[in-house]
């Protein structure tokens, strides 16, 4: 690497890290709870701001959307614990409640909800309320690139998710899942 090169390096690194206090400052102006530094690329956060926690060490990648809809509640929508980091494009959609552990690894293109939409035969799908359960990413999981974790369903500390899977029920700590829908396919 050239000297020239090594300079403009420098020179983007430090222009990221300014634009990503900038983000922190700007989030925590419209009522995101942001504990310490977040690490903060492009992201979207388009409402119900109050709803949402980040706590310190939390890493958000390009295009990372963070979604809390409803009206505002007793507990967070969407709380993310320590040291997480969520990975580019992935899609965060709450209604209810989700709760992202501690040292969690998200990979990019994922998406995940507490609720759908009901299903009753004579009323229009967009017609109809949400249905929600609050789902839980416990501390040390990993989701490969394009993992769809659905409402409701908790994933155990330490599991690894293969890239693809579909989360429908519940999976244990300290195993390996993949699938469509996603089941244990060993210990870890």
């Amino acid at each position: 690497m050239t000297i020239i090169a090594k300079a403009l390096d420098q020179i983007r690194r430090i222009c990221g890290g300014l634009a990503s206090r900038c983000r922190n400052i700007y989030y925590r102006g419209l009522g995101v709870e942001i504990e310490g530094y977040v690490w903060m690329r492009t992201v979207d956060i388009p409402r119900n701001y109050s709803q949402i926690f980040l706590a310190k060490g939390v890493a958000l990648d390009e295009g990372v959307t963070l979604l809390a809809v409803g009206e505002p509640g007793g507990a967070k929508k969407i709380a993310i614990g320590e040291n997480t980091y969520i990975n580019r494009n992935t899609f965060i959609d709450a209604s209810h409640q989700i709760t992202i552990g501690r040292g969690v690894g998200i990979g990019p293109w994922c998406y995940i909800t507490d609720h759908d939409h009901g299903t009753e035969p004579d009323t229009p799908i967009l017609d109809q309320p949400l249905v929600s359960a609050p789902t839980v990413i416990s501390d040390g999981v990993w989701l490969g690139a394009g993992c769809i974790v659905l409402k409701g369903v908790t994933i155990g500390k330490n599991t690894v998710v293969g890239a693809g899977s579909i989360v429908v029920r519940d999976l244990p700590p300290d195993i390996v899942a993949k699938g469509r829908p996603a089941r244990a396919v060993r210990k870890r």
